[in-house]
């Protein structure tokens, strides 16, 4: 029985993970679970799968959590140092790294120290020191599989087959809800309309950034940590229909994929088992009523944000962790409707043009760009207010 703890347990991973887990019992059972505010969901949680170990964001909601509990012998911690001890506790085998954003980082970090593999669908930790996290990762022994849809498809596509002979991969992207809104449109979106995503159903700061294509632009950058390839190797391909979740082309012209409805329980099962696949008890994919599956170039124009990704990734450094964090706070105040959609990437553009880049940094330093990145978004937004 593998042992598991899930970082972010309440959101969309996090809940899709346990629907994984409880589909199969007895294969799985559950150390600890690190949530945020939804502290009604993670009660419901511990009382089904009941961790030794629970973490929320503060706390404020850690003492409503043991209220809600009564007299449950659970642990609750809370803050970043919660997190992080849920990410290290003793008796895991698997950590489910699922936290949205930054936060994610140093938890990975402490689960990479304490040994255990990592089904990673937080993609900010490798792009903000994907060099730093792999290289531990190595020095540890630990196996990271990837959870995002993209990289798992990339992933399978690799079992046996030799590195040296990929030429590219490619990268699907749904395009979002705005795939053919003029640049007028795109002007008018609001936080309502982005978060009406086609195909997935996602947290919102995911679905915002699959509007934008940011969140393909942080995917291309874990590609490259993951699978050792230059970002010269790595495309980028709108696939509407997001059944073909992405490919591999080989140096004899071979192309080979993976397909799948668009459900990330199949990804998630596939880490957590890897390397057996489980049964699953739903429908599978039904090619005859998909019918076409369509292709497009992403456009640079209505689609910046994709563009500031691979100029970042290609300066490296810090640079990508700023391009990450200034995202965030954007993402952040256009949900708050501080911003309109279009100054999400404008807002970027601007940190990072504003950025002295340290090459090859620390941790600390990866953090302090991280932090000064958020300031000086923060004060541009306030220049847009006023």
């Amino acid at each position: 029985m593998k042992r598991i703890s899930i970082l972010g347990s309440t959101g969309s991973i996090g809940v899709s993970t346990l629907d994984v887990v409880g589909a199969h019992p007895g294969e799985f059972t559950i150390t600890a679970l690190a949530g945020g505010r939804n502290i009604a969901l993670l009660k419901q949680q511990i009382e089904r799968f009941r961790p030794r170990l629970v973490a929320v964001i503060d706390e404020a909601h850690a003492r409503d959590l043991r209220t809600l509990l009564g007299a449950r012998t659970t642990g609750i911690l809370s803050g970043p140092e919660g997190y992080r001890e849920a990410a290290a506790v003793d008796g895991t085998d698997m950590v489910v790294s699922a936290m949205v954003g930054a936060a994610g980082l140093l938890p990975t970090m402490d689960a990479i120290a304490a040994g255990r593999d990592i089904a990673l669908a937080n993609k900010e930790t490798l792009v903000m020191a994907g060099g730093i996290v792999l290289n531990n990762a190595v020095q540890k022994g630990v196996t990271i599989i990837p959870v995002d849809s993209e990289h798992s498809a990339i992933f399978q596509c690799l079992q046996g087959h030799n590195r040296e002979d990929i030429r590219r991969i490619i990268l699907t992207a749904s395009g979002g809800p705005f795939l053919h809104a003029s640049a007028e449109e795109l002007a008018e979106v609001t936080p309502a309309k982005a978060l009406r995503h086609p195909n997935w159903a996602m947290g919102k700061k995911i679905t915002i950034d699959s509007a934008t294509m940011m969140n393909k632009g942080l995917e291309v950058i874990e590609a490259s940590w993951l699978f050792g390839l230059p970002m010269s190797k790595i495309d980028v391909l709108i696939h509407p229909q997001s059944i073909i979740h992405s490919l591999v082309e080989y140096r004899d012209g071979s192309v080979i994929a993976q397909l799948g409805i668009p459900d990330m329980r199949v990804p998630i099962a596939y880490a957590l088992s890897y390397p057996r696949r489980m049964i699953r008890a739903e429908a599978g994919l039904d090619l005859v009523n998909v019918g076409a599956l369509t292709f497009f170039r992403p456009d640079p124009v209505r689609f910046p944000a994709l563009r500031l990704a691979y100029a970042a990734a290609e300066t490296g450094g810090t640079m990508p962790a700023v391009l990450n964090a200034a995202n965030e706070v954007a993402v952040t105040a256009f949900i708050d409707e501080e911003i309109g959609f279009n100054e999400i990437s404008h807002l970027v553009d601007k940190v990072l043009s504003r950025h002295r880049v340290r090459v090859e940094p620390r941790i600390e330093e990866i953090l302090t760009a991280d932090r000064q990145a958020r300031e000086e978004a923060r004060n541009i937004i306030k220049g847009i207010k006023h």
